[in-house]
């Protein structure tokens, strides 16, 4: 039974929604994919309460910056805190909003407080002033510190709400930025009860605004207005971000499309991977920017593999409870179910072999998908080169590492991969020949994906900029470079004096460079 003892109620709905930036009474009626039926209607954003919401987020920022890192830290960690408490609440809204099983719920849960407490500990040792070597040492010091950039503007879509909004608001207020959020109407409800968590950890709540509302005209108003973008979703969105972005001088990370590729080389244990390659292609069944989508298989393993794989899928459980008893979830809408069904019926038009799956289970909900797994796909198939973003993978054999590799790389995308062997040797060899922003050895995508601490993003058509890491909260940031004179000796200002000083300022350079000084 979907709602068992739910703690998320439509009064819970309608107190989260509440907190909405939205002037009018337009809402907007949101399903949920367990069951196809509305789960709460949420209001709708004007470009006008976008503008209002960048002019508060502005003064309060203004208190927030002087706040100063160790005030920041306090509320962030509060915030970590709640968010573990809260756990149950959070699970649920993740599942009815998304459609995932709540063991991969809780993987957002997970992400979410890692991405809360790194960024709420690293941000006084990342940003904090320090000084840097001068141009001429003992005449000058220079020192460098970071300015907030103002508000952020996030634009956050629905497959993983809770940790992609923690992954990058959270870095934003820990550089002591304002943020102005977006969320996708299929996410809202996670990330307003995320926000709330802040907000009763003791964040300002003119510092954290949420809209929601169309693209055309909610989005970009955002982008119109804030100081740094951070997307995530479709390339074809991000290049026109990206323009607006360039036109008006502001930065922005975008983290894009994927195609990504999982190598089984020849030395595998191949039940073991089947197990490993199911999920790492059908959490949240597919829609997740870094799911595998492309599976390259040694001819020597290929048909224990692929049995193994077979079976796997076969016997897995379908099912959007809120309970741990489902190994994948729905796919999170009719559009979702469309894209699938149609990458799925040019594939078998054209020639290609379901392996496993293939059909639609409105029996247990709406929008249910079965894992897929497709042979014998040619590029003449939407599906060999295009984003699927949901329910299908594709099997190809190769012969020999080298092969794998150069079919892995020839693909407009470069954001996650993947390579299983028993070698650390060839594991990193092939990891680092892989045209991706991230590499998982021995896992498909969850080793990189959660070490927050590391920078996160991809290549090619699959974005540009970082999240996560030290990076992910510089980019939040302005450096200003800070420079004074000691008084110990004038620097030059005529030509005679330029003329003096010239012989000692070489000897300087050529004793800094023996040195190893930089």
């Amino acid at each position: 039974m979907l709602m068992r003892a739910a703690i998320a109620s439509p009064a819970l709905f309608e107190r989260l929604t509440d907190d909405v930036v939205a002037s009018g009474a337009e809402t907007t009626a949101v399903p949920t994919p367990s069951t196809g039926e509305v789960l709460h209607h949420l209001p709708r954003s004007s470009a006008d309460d976008v503008r209002d919401a960048v002019a508060r987020a502005r003064l309060a920022q203004l208190a927030w910056a002087r706040a100063g890192f160790a005030a920041r830290r306090r509320v962030l960690l509060a915030a970590h805190d709640l968010i573990l408490e809260r756990r149950e609440l959070l699970l649920d809204l993740v599942q009815l909003e998304s459609g995932k099983t709540r063991g991969q719920a809780f993987e957002e849960i997970y992400q979410a407080a890692g991405a809360t407490r790194y960024n709420a500990l690293a941000a006084r040792r990342v940003l904090g002033a320090r000084r840097t070597r001068s141009g001429v040492p003992t005449i000058t010091t220079t020192r460098v510190r970071y300015r907030p950039k103002g508000v952020a503007g996030v634009i956050t879509p629905w497959n993983y709400a809770l940790s992609l909004a923690a992954m990058d608001v959270v870095p934003a207020l820990a550089a002591g930025c304002a943020v102005l959020q977006k969320a996708d109407d299929q996410g809202a409800l996670t990330i307003l009860a995320l926000r709330r968590a802040f907000i009763d950890a003791g964040l300002p709540e003119a510092l954290w605004a949420v809209v929601a509302g169309p693209a055309a005209e909610v989005g970009e108003a955002l982008t119109d207005e804030v100081d740094y973008i951070c997307f995530t979703g479709s390339t074809a969105t991000g290049r026109t971000i990206a323009e607006k972005a360039g036109r008006r001088l502001v930065g922005a990370s975008l983290e894009l499309g994927g195609k990504n590729a999982l190598l089984v080389l020849d030395d595998v244990d191949p039940v073991q991977t089947a197990a490993s390659a199911a999920h790492a292609a059908f959490s949240a069944m597919g829609q997740l920017c870094v799911s595998i989508e492309r599976i390259y298989v040694d001819q020597k393993v290929a048909a224990p593999f692929q049995r193994a794989l077979i079976g796997r899928l076969r016997e897995a459980k379908l099912g959007s409870a809120l309970e741990y008893d489902a190994d994948y979830g729905s796919l999170a809408s009719a559009a979702q179910l469309e894209r699938v069904e149609a990458h799925l019926a040019d594939a078998v038009a054209k020639g290609a072999t379901v392996l496993v799956g293939g059909r639609h289970r409105p029996d247990i909900g709406p929008w249910f998908f079965e894992p897929t797994v497709l042979t014998g796909v040619t590029p003449d198939m939407a599906v060999y080169a295009e984003e699927t973003f949901g329910a299908i993978a594709c099997l190809y054999l190769v012969n020999g590492d080298d092969e794998a590799l150069l079919a892995a790389n020839a693909s407009d995308y470069g954001l996650n991969a993947a390579v299983f062997t028993r070698s650390p040797r060839r594991a990193r060899r092939i990891a680092d020949a892989l045209d991706a922003g991230s590499v998982n050895i021995n896992e498909g995508y969850r080793g990189a994906f959660s070490s927050i601490a590391a920078p996160m993003g991809g290549i090619k058509q699959s974005g540009l900029g970082r999240r996560n890491g030290e990076v992910g909260l510089l980019r939040f940031v302005d450096p200003v470079t800070i420079s004074s004179t000691t008084g110990l000796l004038q620097l030059p200002h005529t030509a005679s004096e330029y003329r003096g000083l010239v012989p000692p300022l070489l000897l300087l350079a050529r004793a800094l460079k023996a040195a190893r000084r930089r």
